[in-house]
């Protein structure tokens, strides 16, 4: 029985250009082997999010988002909390594409992000939730978080990356610190900051240098806490994440892994951002889902240190060959042939 494919397409994301695309795309994943079909969503709340789910439940075998992050957090919300979940795809078509970024997927040509599928490389990746949400890259609390919020989204589609830039410059000056309680792996902070992340990837808001050593299926969030609200200091420390990511030494900033996270405001309101979009206020827990979803990406031209257990079978084997090594006799003769 040949394999099937559900193409989810957010029709207003980005510039519209995914449309001109479409019937090529299909053509594509015919080619890679699945009976693919197309779902375009509606504003119905949660539309990306119910179809994923009843096509997975349906036993399709991999499921394509097309849009923007955000669409992809829908799709993916469909499917994390699934015993069985299919593969994905993504064919960007949003404003930042974070995610396209960390699997190296053409972000410009969604023909040339579907024809990824052809060369069949994947990544298991990790899955944060927050409280009974999921998401795919990034959760934020604090004033610096935001800005997001206030770019228009007809904005964020004309000018796409550079909205967020403008609106970023214009509230900077306003960032003030929140009271805050983060309970994580083997620590706790409580205090005054301007913000704290937790990333799943290594490309956060269009930035590749935020964490530096992001690795996309080890199991634990990076949570970089920015304990400043200086604007002076915060401009600082943005020039060194551009100069390669030198941040992460800085006094004012705490730099850790973790696979769990507890967050609370000591007072007041901490709105909790997920993947750029509202996702509730804390107090609030964050987990990471380890390997939770396979996606299809371009694993030649990911860090090898970006993915720990590309192949488990493999690495198992080098293992058990290098015991097996070790354990023969050091002085064992060579046998002589003739």
């Amino acid at each position: 029985m040949r394999k099937r494919a559900r193409l989810i397409y957010n029709p207003t994301s980005g510039r519209e250009a995914l449309a001109h695309d479409l019937v090529e795309i299909l053509g594509i994943f015919e080619q890679a082997g699945y009976e693919t079909s197309a779902y375009a969503t509606t504003p119905t709340p949660n539309s990306a999010a119910d179809e994923a789910r009843r096509c997975a439940k349906d036993g399709f075998e991999l499921i394509v988002a097309a849009g923007g992050d955000g669409t992809i957090n829908q799709v993916v919300n469909g499917l994390a909390g699934l015993k069985r979940r299919p593969k994905m795809a993504i064919i960007p078509a949003g404003t930042t594409n974070d995610y396209a970024r960390a699997l190296h997927i053409p972000r410009d040509n969604p023909v040339a992000a579907a024809k990824v599928v052809l060369k069949q490389q994947t990544v298991k990746m990790d899955i944060g939730q927050a409280g009974e949400q999921y998401f795919i890259n990034i959760a934020a609390g604090g004033m610096l978080t935001e800005l997001t919020y206030d770019v228009p989204s007809q904005l964020k589609s004309i000018f796409g990356y550079a909205a967020y830039l403008a609106k970023g410059a214009e509230l900077l000056p306003r960032v003030k610190p929140i009271e805050m309680d983060l309970k994580y792996d083997g620590g706790h902070f409580k205090g005054k900051a301007s913000m704290f992340f937790l990333a799943l990837t290594n490309s956060v808001g269009g930035f590749e240098k935020i964490v530096p050593d992001a690795s996309l299926d080890d199991g634990k969030f990076t949570m970089i806490i920015v304990k400043t609200s200086n604007l002076a200091k915060i401009l600082h420390l943005m020039t060194l994440v551009l100069n390669g990511g030198k941040h992460i030494n800085d006094p004012s900033i705490i730099y850790v892994k973790t696979n769990k996270v507890v967050a609370k405001p000591v007072e007041g309101r901490l709105m909790i951002n997920l993947d750029g979009e509202y996702g509730g206020d804390a107090p609030m827990t964050f987990k990471d889902f380890k390997q939770h979803i396979e996606f299809f990406a371009d694993t030649d031209r990911i860090p090898e240190d970006a993915i720990t257990d590309s192949d488990s079978e493999l690495q198992n084997a080098e293992r058990n060959f290098v015991s097996a090594v070790d354990q023969l006799p050091a002085d064992r003769p060579e046998t002589e042939t003739e």
